[in-house]
């Protein structure tokens, strides 16, 4: 982490961070003393919140001005892709230039808060917290795997594309917030001296960017940037974001009634047949749960021979964690992720697509799959999800290394209680 962001941080109580989340012994995978490091507690007052709003829904933050972080992670589609026609095919999202694609589908930024600073857990011999799929925002720069991921799309060629973190602090004062800015974080933004040809620089397509700054105001954007993703973070850390407002939350409070097929879901997913909270913990002793261990697994789920990463690429593998860590034993692990608002979009007839790479296009394919995976036949080629379905096969892993076989594959699952399932997690969608 940087002095200088670190220092304007806790000048004003914005992040408590412990410092084993720094101790590189607490991430040492051979260490039997490893040390679960907990995030940052976010600050989530209103002023905070509505700077994060007014970050995260801005389309100028990117190098065409026609991107935000809204624009891959929709609050109406649960805070993540929100295209039906994508999400029905390759699911990757284009960017700021718009032949330009990323890999894998957008993650839900909800309840992403709540992730642990990534750390190995000696006990259970597995990776634990961070953000992305592969789990890269470790938390460890900013305290929290949320702010951490919250910079990334900023700079990222295929995403918003900025050419440089300044960029992202000369628009922000350009913005019509700049004030807010100044009001949450005590920098004026405009005492920064940016050059004349700012604007230009940042949004051009092609070209070096080469603008200079005196040591003085490097600190200070270096410190403004990390500002921007702790208040995207603290509005992702609010009740607007993670309401906790399901009919399973109400359930658990008493103010609601499943039905006869929620409640078979329910215990189904709960239960040793199903196994589905052995990842996805649901606790009735928990007033929130999350749905989710902050764990990485490989499912075996197939490539998706629609996305743009296979056809621009066909020697493309995504190795998930083991490529983050380049550790062998960890390839084709991805996040686990969070289950409520798995089924959230607006409309039952609108496409939203599951896993990594968005193979799956239905909750109701995602249940077969867990189910009869090692049961069916395998594809003769790289189906699609519904070309499998209707051939009852599935295609080869797209890693065949460490697939997850004790949790799924062949649990023996009635038609009627896969759909049980499937209505079950319709349930943990926020209203």
């Amino acid at each position: 982490m940087r002095l200088t962001s670190l220092a304007s941080a806790l000048a004003i109580g914005l992040l408590a961070i412990p410092m084993t989340g720094c101790d590189e012994n607490a991430l040492e995978p051979n260490s039997d003393s490893a040390v679960r490091p907990t995030a940052s507690i976010l600050t989530a007052d209103a002023p905070n919140v509505e700077l994060g709003r007014e970050l995260y829904f801005d389309k100028s933050l990117s190098r065409n001005g026609n991107q935000s972080c809204a624009s891959c992670h929709d609050p109406k589609w649960g805070f993540t892709g929100p295209n039906p026609a994508v999400n029905d095919r390759g699911a990757v999202y284009a960017g700021s230039f718009r032949q330009r694609f990323g890999n894998r589908k957008p993650p839900s930024a909800a309840y992403a808060t709540f992730a642990p600073i990534r750390y190995f857990d000696a006990t259970e011999g597995l990776w634990i917290g961070g953000n992305f799929w592969d789990g890269r925002a470790t938390g460890e720069e900013l305290g929290n795997p949320a702010a951490d991921q919250a910079l990334r799309p900023f700079l990222n060629p295929v995403e918003q594309a900025l050419p440089d973190r300044s960029c992202v602090v000369y628009l922000v004062r350009e913005g019509n917030y700049s004030d807010l800015f100044h009001a949450v974080w005590g920098m004026d933004l405009t005492d920064l001296e940016f050059p004349k040809d700012m604007k230009q620089q940042c949004r051009r397509s092609t070209g070096d960017f080469d603008a200079e700054f005196s040591p003085e105001d490097e600190a200070a954007i270096d410190a403004a940037y990390d500002q921007v993703g702790l208040s995207i973070a603290a509005f992702e850390a609010s009740a607007e974001v993670n309401p906790f407002s399901s009919k399973y939350d109400a359930w658990k409070a008493g103010m609601e009634e499943f039905t006869d097929q929620e409640e078979l879901g329910f215990e189904l997913f709960i239960g040793e047949k199903a196994l589905c909270s052995a990842c996805h913990i649901a606790d009735l002793a928990d007033s929130q749960d999350l749905f989710t261990d902050f764990s990485f697994d490989n499912l075996g789920v197939p490539k998706n021979p629609e996305s743009p990463a296979y056809k621009s690429d066909p020697t493309f593998v995504d190795l998930g964690l083991g490529g983050s860590l380049f550790d062998l034993g960890e390839n084709g692990k991805q996040k686990v992720p969070t289950l409520r608002n798995v089924g959230k979009r607006p409309g039952t007839q609108a496409t939203k697509a599951y896993m990594h790479n968005g193979y799956f296009k239905t909750l109701e394919q995602v249940v077969n799959f867990y189910n009869t995976r090692d049961v069916k036949d395998v594809c003769p080629g790289p189906y699609t999800a519904d070309e499998a379905m209707a051939a009852d096969c599935w295609p080869a892993p797209e890693v065949a290394a460490n697939v997850n076989s004790d949790e799924l594959g062949d649990l023996g699952l009635t038609a009627e209680e896969e759909a049980a399932i499937v209505a079950f997690m319709l349930t943990l969608s926020d209203r």
